[in-house]
């Protein structure tokens, strides 16, 4: 799946909660008493709430917040695995 795929799923109007949820994720992480493993299930529930909050109840509403969350969360990762780079290749 490459960027543009995800940008079409996606409602242009979400992608303030894209970057929303990735500066909550980014809060979380920083938060000693949150484990890592929840970060992910915070910022999808956050995604879903605030896109509810901006497009109103629907199932469709529902997905788009989830794949708001997921979209916020896989951006993090090819960001912080591309500036890792090969650096634990064992090869």
């Amino acid at each position: 799946m490459d960027w543009t795929t995800a940008f079409n799923l996606i409602d242009p109007k979400l992608l303030i909660v894209v970057a929303a949820c990735w500066v909550f994720g980014y809060v979380l992480k920083q938060t000693p008493k949150v484990a890592d493993w929840t970060i992910v299930y915070l910022v999808t529930v956050a995604a879903v709430a605030l896109s509810v909050g901006l497009l109103g109840w629907s199932v469709e509403t529902l997905i788009q917040g989830v794949l708001t969350g997921a979209f916020a969360v896989y951006g993090h990762q090819v960001l912080k695995q591309s500036l890792k780079g090969d650096n634990d290749d064992p090869s």
